[in-house]
């Protein structure tokens, strides 16, 4: 019986001979993002930059013309949460953003539902007019409005006025905060509601028929059916609208800015966007006004946070 032993260059020989560990490659996906991810870095992440930086400094009409700003700290901060007129401000936003928001989505899902139970035909009107409504300028549909709401010419003030007992003659819907702020919302609705229709109505589109049978076979109700089976189905659809809803009418601003200037631009009309512009624009202090904005996305990070929780737990999760 005869061994062989190798010798080093014949191990070293072998050793160069075995295949080499594939190399780490990026994922093509990664390149892809890059360009999207340097455009929102400039595009987003400089003015954020020069708000934040601007709402710790006193930045008014004389830096406009070079300068220097002065650094005051939390002066701005502390200014804004001893203004009684900035909670007002935010207390009527807060009220406007979540009565708004919510009649929003039960109208969106009462059309939603309703394009799932009529005909072809009834279903295609309602959709084309949902679009033309979605599809209108925001300062074309304004005119509209602030047409039929006209103390004088308006075509709301005339039909109410037909009504036996009520007394509509030039009643004056935008110079009481009240209704003012009841036509904002009238207003902010109609165009919000076809954008919550059609992703609900999507949403209800993918709800197995199969499931719904096997339902109403043991004796579901169609209440019962649309409670237990098909909203729990949509309900991620029906969060993200909400949040989305919820985010838009807080920062709402041209729909109250034109009706400010047809009726009145007194404080007691201001919701946050309007309340930002005036002190920067209007006011020329835009250390306050990007105190203010900061605070406005500190809220709304708040109010999105319960749906990114969800959402990051569900990614655990699966």
């Amino acid at each position: 019986m005869s061994s062989t032993v190798a010798t080093a260059p014949e191990r070293a020989a072998k050793q160069d001979r075995s295949p080499a560990p594939p190399r780490r490659r990026v994922p093509a996906p990664y390149f892809l993002l890059i360009p999207a991810v340097v455009i929102l870095l400039i595009g987003m992440g400089y003015p954020l930059v020069w708000q934040i930086v601007t709402s710790f400094q006193e930045f008014g009409l004389k830096q406009q013309f070079g300068q220097p700003a002065d650094f005051v700290g939390l002066a701005n901060y502390f200014e804004l949460a001893t203004n009684p007129d900035m909670w007002g401000v935010v207390v009527r936003s807060l009220l406007f953003m979540v009565i708004t928001a919510f009649l929003t989505l039960a109208i969106g899902l009462l059309l939603a539902v309703l394009m799932t139970a009529v005909g072809k035909a009834v279903r295609l009107t309602l959709q084309v007019s949902l679009l033309l409504a979605w599809a209108m300028p925001v300062v074309a549909a304004m005119t509209v409005w602030i047409w039929l709401f006209d103390r004088r010419r308006g075509v709301v003030n005339y039909l109410l006025d037909m009504i036996p007992g009520v007394d509509m003659n030039r009643f004056a819907w935008l110079e009481n905060p009240l209704t003012f702020f009841m036509v904002a919302s009238i207003i902010v609705i109609w165009m919000s509601v076809p954008f919550v229709a059609f992703s609900v109505y999507a949403g209800l589109t993918q709800v197995s028929d199969e499931v719904l049978e096997a339902a109403q076979l043991d004796g579901a109700t169609p209440w019962q059916r649309l409670r237990f089976i098909i909203m729990p189905m949509i309900r991620p659809v029906i969060a993200i609208v909400l949040l989305l809803q919820l985010i838009w009418d807080l920062r709402v601003f041209t729909q109250i800015t034109m009706l400010q200037d047809a009726g009145s631009r007194a404080s007691e009309f201001d919701l946050l966007g309007t309340y930002i512009y005036k002190l920067g624009a209007g006011s020329q202090d835009f250390g306050m006004a990007s105190a203010v904005s900061i605070f406005v996305l500190v809220l709304t990070v708040a109010i999105s946070w319960y749906y990114v929780r969800s959402l990051l737990k569900e990614d655990e999760q699966s």
